[in-house]
């Protein structure tokens, strides 16, 4: 996912500028902690005590020109208005967050309106169209059944996509459509650009299996598959990249 980001990046900024950075929901600040090492100026916002701390601690390890790039803030990504006035980020991420949100619109609505002209929205969710792949493949036919009929209240991978290794199983959460969230994207003036997939073939791995010594191959094949259809439509997230127009 970091990849496709970066491509983003690259296609729609002059290189070398320095971007406005809001990552809401940072968790642990990798995502944030990497655009800052690139120069950008980031602002973590999360709300969860245990997860700013080890951010923080990250960043207190960090030379001091990218800790002076990098700000964190305690608060709930629902209340960006709160804190921010409107237009004032480049980029803004919303990563493995929403499937935590009964009611997502109105948090994609107050993200967008955080996006300067021009600015990309960057929003990883779980993919409601492809939920009963893992329980198929795993031969759990009731859940695969169960899975064509729902997007809320279903296991699924904890996600921490800034990563390069997935995450193994955590609590159930609600997941989104595609269709669903590109609707929301144009009606929130922030139609979407581009998406991809992310997890196509590394989200059944068993818990405890080790990376593999090719793993760059399996980067790259985890990479085109995220890009290209079919595979990128039975993915186990999706990331999705909304343009402010």
């Amino acid at each position: 996912m970091a990849r496709q980001l970066d491509e983003q990046l690259a296609d729609r900024f002059p290189v070398g500028r320095r971007l406005r950075v809001l990552d809401v929901g940072m968790g642990r600040g990798t995502q944030a902690l990497r655009l800052a090492r690139a120069g950008h100026h980031v602002t973590g916002l999360e709300k969860d005590p245990a997860l700013i701390a080890a951010a923080r601690e990250a960043l207190a390890g960090q030379p001091e020109g990218i800790r002076e790039r990098m700000r964190i803030i305690e608060g709930d990504g629902r209340d960006t208005g709160v804190h921010f006035l409107p237009g004032s980020f480049d980029v803004v991420l919303c990563h493995g967050v929403l499937m935590h949100v009964e009611e997502p619109d109105p948090l994609v609505a107050g993200l967008a309106r955080m996006l300067a002209h021009g600015g990309l929205l960057s929003l990883l969710v779980r993919n409601g169209d492809a939920l009963a792949m893992r329980p198929g493949l795993h031969g759990d036919w009731a859940g695969a059944l169960a899975a064509f009929d729902t997007t809320a209240h279903l296991p699924h991978p904890r996600t921490d996509p800034d990563e390069e290794a997935p995450v193994r199983p955590g609590p159930g959460g609600r997941a989104d459509r595609l269709a669903t969230l590109t609707a929301t994207l144009a009606g929130i003036g922030a139609p979407l650009h581009t998406w991809y997939g992310v997890r196509v073939f590394t989200d059944t791995a068993a818990d405890g299996t080790p990376v593999p010594d090719d793993v760059e191959a399996l980067l790259a094949a985890e990479e085109r598959a995220g890009r290209t259809d079919p595979y990128r439509g039975v993915a186990a997230l999706l990331h999705l990249c909304g343009v402010r127009g």
